[in-house]
């Protein structure tokens, strides 16, 4: 049956999230199923999703948006099918229905739906973002997040422009996955753990694990530059997606209220100072952002009002250089 995340509850009332589906790989091999080719891949994306948004950030970071196009979907859910109630990300009928959204340039799908069909004829899963679509073989290459950047750093490195830019480095990959797995639980995760339990224990028991692991960060961050040392790296840009859009969204939409992240001096300017981070800023689109959370999700928001505030300036100066090695 067709269902989102919203949907994924335990009896106990506690959000479980289930695993992607489609985990192929992309690779420099030639002779692999899918190598890796200039203008041969498609990213489907949202602009509003953080897992959607990491992959984003790489493409622009690694100078791959040349080699590989995108694309996203509008920022509200919508009905994916006449037939059933589902609600999902969709495509807007022309390029100026809403800014940052295009229609879909390669199978004129008109949701995200569509295009699981269409790469399975009995696909049971989500219909999420981010979807790697292969155009010559007219299927999903990938759909989890934490894959697909793994590909754009390293298995694109003879088309990327900016090669050198090594997110997961050798020396520190231990470290990164090791950060990334806490990191995944208690913030990443723990935001929707927070906003989508529906008894109020999983949602004590998420909102104190989700401030343990904030306050964890601000005390790394209080004596490095970076989650993983004075070097920027996948567990950064991770971290980020995140935190960028707390204060707008979680601590309010979510209930993650115990303390905004910019009470957190450390946090705080850290998040600005990978804002700034060349590349960065062109995938942070808060409208879409603001307007997915709170009027996608009726049993959180039923009249779907968007809050005014708090329209925090992330290109303001910060404090991070003091780390610069």
């Amino acid at each position: 049956m067709a269902h989102s995340a919203v949907d994924e509850t335990s009896d106990s009332g506690a959000f479980t999230r289930t695993a992607s589906t489609f985990r192929n790989f992309i690779s420099r091999s030639p002779e692999s199923q899918f190598p890796a080719e200039v203008g041969r891949y498609h990213l489907y994306i949202s602009y509003a999703c953080p897992w959607a948004s990491r992959c984003i950030a790489y493409l622009k970071i690694k100078g791959l948006d040349k080699a590989i196009s995108f694309t996203s979907v509008k920022s509200k859910w919508e009905r994916t099918k006449e037939t059933d109630e589902h609600m999902g990300w969709v495509f807007p009928a022309s390029e100026t229905e809403e800014p940052g959204a295009e229609p879909d340039p390669l199978n004129g799908a008109k949701s995200i739906r569509e295009l699981y069909d269409l790469a399975s004829t009995n696909y049971s899963g989500k219909y999420t973002v981010p979807v790697l679509w292969d155009k010559k073989l007219k299927t999903v290459v990938n759909n989890e997040s934490s894959e697909i950047i793994r590909m754009f750093n390293s298995e694109f490195n003879d088309i990327a422009d900016n090669a050198a830019l090594d997110l997961y480095p050798p020396p520190l990959q231990a470290q990164i996955d090791e950060t990334n797995e806490w990191i995944y639980h208690g913030i990443n995760n723990g935001v929707y753990k927070c906003g989508f339990a529906r008894k109020q224990g999983p949602y004590e028991e998420a909102v104190n694990q989700l401030y343990e692991a904030l306050e964890k960060c601000e005390e790394v961050l209080g004596k490095q530059r970076y989650i993983c040392g004075n070097t920027l790296t996948e567990a950064d840009i991770r971290l980020f997606v995140t935190l960028i859009r707390f204060d707008e969204v979680y601590n309010v939409h979510f209930k993650c209220n115990k303390k905004l992240l910019r009470e957190y001096p450390n946090l705080f300017n850290y998040t600005k100072d990978i804002f700034q981070f060349p590349g960065i800023s062109s995938t942070v689109n808060m409208q879409h952002i603001k307007r997915h959370y709170y009027g996608s999700h009726p049993t959180i928001n039923p009249f779907g009002i968007i809050p005014a505030g708090p329209d925090i300036d992330y290109s303001t100066p910060h404090d991070r250089e003091k780390f610069s090695s």
